[in-house]
């Protein structure tokens, strides 16, 4: 299987990284990071990709682009890992485009154009006979829409409940466990490298919307965008509301849910019990799916993480080798 690989941020390293140590099957023929590129129909060493990119800061040639990787490169799939712009989905949403144009597949942890333009992609991919896999947009390593797809196809999803962002948990659980303010556990969190220096797209839930509106998308359908998400971020919580509720046995999480029979679709923070599966500590991220068969159903893993959304990454592209790629 070939691929062309889109974005050398943490993401795109971890991918390079498993290819390079692990026998997969995937030969690399293109790769481009915001600055250069690098075309080879016989395949590129990922290791010496790595290197250079540490090394030198580009990952090949200043004369090839992005859009050159994605329209002269040979791949069966675009692994599209570029940063997220939740605004306009560019520049993601246009190599995208041009990738499925070209019928070719798309696997993205790029949330904007997923967030912004699910639909118009997933008609277009299959006009074109194509995928379009984005199990990394949505919390990390967890898997939940193979899990949605596979393990509960049958089962309708009646609602979605989620701790959806780990920058947010980590903050909560700091302030829960040890009394930190918000700033304090703020500072904390950057200094770990789990809060960026503007923190706003976590702290104030919008991470957590995208995230929720892609889950609404992605299994109803119903083409919500981020505006119909009511949305409270956690910026300012105080240690007297978590006391309060530390004495009813309970604790904060940011929960995001969706129930469409309500038409409920919101993220902010809930007092929940202890007990109660969503309340993962550090991190981590929680979904739960509630199904008319099934009943609910949790998953819990690590929301973020080069590693960690590289497993989601590669989790679409073998499902994409398997089901449509010849082997020599």
């Amino acid at each position: 299987m070939k691929i062309a690989l889109l974005g050398m941020g943490s993401v795109g390293r971890g991918v390079l990284e498993m290819i390079a140590a692990k026998d997969l099957g995937i030969t690399v023929t293109g790769i481009a990071d915001s600055k250069s590129g690098v075309i080879d129909p016989d395949g590129i060493n990922p290791a010496r990709i790595l290197k250079a990119k540490k090394k030198t800061g580009l990952c090949g040639n200043k004369k090839i682009s992005a859009a050159d990787v994605v329209s002269k490169a040979d791949y069966d799939a675009l692994v599209e890992v570029t940063p997220t712009n939740a605004t306009t989905g560019e520049p993601g949403l246009g190599y995208i485009r041009q990738a499925l144009k070209r019928k070719k597949h798309v696997v993205t942890s790029n949330k904007g154009p997923i967030a912004l333009a699910y639909k118009e992609l997933k008609t277009l991919a299959a006009k074109n006979g194509v995928e379009l896999r984005h199990e990394a947009t949505v919390g990390g390593a967890i898997p939940i829409f193979h899990t949605l797809e596979h393990g509960l196809a049958g089962n309708e999803i009646l609602a979605i409940f989620g701790v959806l962002n780990g920058t947010c948990n980590y903050i909560l659980t700091r302030m829960s466990d040890e009394g930190l303010t918000y700033e304090q556990a703020l500072l904390e969190a950057r200094e770990l490298g789990y809060a960026e220096a503007d923190p706003t797209y976590d702290v104030q839930g919008i991470d957590a919307a995208i995230k929720l509106v892609i889950l609404a998308n992605t299994i109803w359908g119903n083409g919500v965008s981020l505006k119909d998400v009511n949305r409270t971020g956690i910026d300012l919580l105080t240690p007297d509301a978590l006391r309060l509720a530390e004495e009813e046995d309970c604790t904060i999480r940011l929960i995001a849910e969706a129930i469409p029979k309500k038409g409920l679709l919101r993220v902010s923070p809930r007092i929940i019990e202890k007990n109660h599966p969503l309340v993962v500590d550090g991190t981590l991220n929680a979904i739960t799916l509630e199904t008319d068969m099934a009943k609910e159903i949790t998953l819990i893993g690590k929301g973020a993480g080069s590693l960690e959304t590289a497993s989601a990454i590669i989790g679409d592209l073998l499902f994409i080798r398997d089901r449509y790629v010849k082997r020599p």
